[in-house]
């Protein structure tokens, strides 16, 4: 860690054990959640809106007993001092033929709607936030802040004028890819390899059109080259709503020292995330992925929003499945490892949160929204001040939202 990065506070207390030899008492978990109570605290990746749709299901439950794989409520995030985030509609990827672009288009809409549904249906406990400075007058009210984003641009490719729809409706940050290529940009992911070494020609224009309209892209799950044309085209700082190091864990899905560099230079911000298999190395079990795919056959691709019944009867093969094919997990120290590397690298000013709750995030010690102050905790320890930690857990984030807000309201097209 260059001098320049490492946080003044933590160079005197490093001076002060120096001199004394004595040793700090760390923070305590009350001290951490105080000052989460009193900063602005946003995650940029909740893919929570996938329980919106189930009748059984309400955000106003503490779901954190129900045995259902559901990690963000309102009961757990006003006891982790989580104000809200990015809440994310995502599509999965499917084949690039017309049929599967209408239906992407239309599940769009859908989670769209449920998003706005549960905001009409919680006025007094939830809000929209349109503008970078709505969080705070949100979080003042006494309410949790609801900005949308959209994982995966596939909705959009049959019609991309919808973004201007969309953006009426309230999204504020969109990715253009997810696990495979689509028809805008190349994935990190796709096993076939590149397809547009980047952006495609609609996916240029996507990019242009969310520039005019204020939108902030995010570049988690694209490929090493669809960055860099997002790098040289957008007019506007990115963000990676949910990535890691790559100099942590070679993984594609993480960027590498270089890139994280450049991110920090043009004014951008990497999110870090909690998802165990971007964190370490988890060995293939054969054996496992042939059980997975079986409950994916027996009970669809979205068993969350079956009827109770079958969600019982999901979780328990679900359960019995993992005891005969335990998965590695990563840890808290895990997620920490890769915290501590891009804030040494890229520096406080261009680090934040994005943990992928409900989205296949959360590691052993951080198992739910209710568990974020000990990220708080964690970075105190670390010598932050509580203006750079305010920065991480929403400041900086905010401020390429504003960016953006100001490119939109220039009037620029070039």
């Amino acid at each position: 860690m260059s001098l320049i990065r490492r946080p003044l506070a933590l160079l005197c207390l490093g001076w002060l054990f120096a001199a004394s030899g004595a040793m700090a008492e760390p923070p305590s978990q009350a001290q951490a959640l105080e000052l989460q109570r009193k900063i602005l605290t946003l995650d940029t990746h909740l893919d929570t809106p996938a329980n919106f749709g189930n009748p059984d299901w309400s955000i106003l439950d503490d779901h954190s007993a129900s045995g259902r794989q559901s990690q963000v409520d309102y009961p757990r995030m006003v006891s982790g001092a989580l104000d809200g985030g990015f809440w994310a509609i995502y599509t999965g990827q499917g084949p690039q033929t017309v049929e599967a672009d209408l239906k992407a288009r239309d599940h769009g809409l859908k989670r769209l709607i449920e998003i706005r549904e549960m905001l009409a249906a919680h006025p007094d406990t939830f809000a929209l936030a349109l503008t970078a400075d709505d969080a705070a007058r949100i979080k003042i009210e006494g309410k949790r802040v609801v900005y949308i984003s959209m994982e995966n641009a596939s909705p959009l490719v049959h019609d991309p004028s919808l973004l201007q729809f969309y953006y009426a409706q309230g999204l504020r940050l969109m990715s253009l890819v997810h696990f495979a290529n689509n028809q805008l940009a190349d994935s990190g992911t796709d096993p076939k390899g590149a397809q547009w070494n980047g952006l495609s020609p609609a996916g240029q224009a996507l990019v242009a059109e969310a520039n005019r309209l204020g939108i902030v892209l995010d570049q988690s799950h694209g490929s090493d080259a669809e960055f860099d044309a997002l790098l040289a085209l957008s007019k506007t700082p990115i963000i990676l709503s949910h990535s890691g190091a790559r100099a942590v864990y070679d993984h594609p899905r993480n960027i590498d020292d270089e890139r994280l560099k450049r991110l920090a230079e043009t004014g951008g911000v990497i999110q870090v995330n909690s998802y165990g298999g971007y964190l370490i190395d988890i060995p293939k079990d054969e054996a496992r992925l042939q059980a997975e795919a079986e409950l994916q056959q027996r009970f669809g691709d979205d068993p969350e929003s079956l009827p109770a019944a079958q969600q019982d009867e999901y979780r328990a093969a679900w359960k019995a499945m993992n005891e005969a094919h335990p998965l590695k997990r990563a840890s808290i120290d895990d997620f920490f490892r890769h915290l501590d590397h891009v804030l040494e690298v890229a520096g406080p000013e261009h680090v934040g949160i994005g943990m992928d709750w409900d989205g296949g995030g959360g590691v052993i010690g951080l198992d739910s929204v209710a568990d974020l102050p000990k990220i708080t905790s964690h970075l105190m320890e670390k010598g932050y001040s509580e203006a750079q930690i305010a920065d991480i857990w929403g400041g900086n984030v905010l401020r390429v939202l504003r960016r953006a807000e100001a490119y939109a309201a220039s009037g620029k097209t070039d």
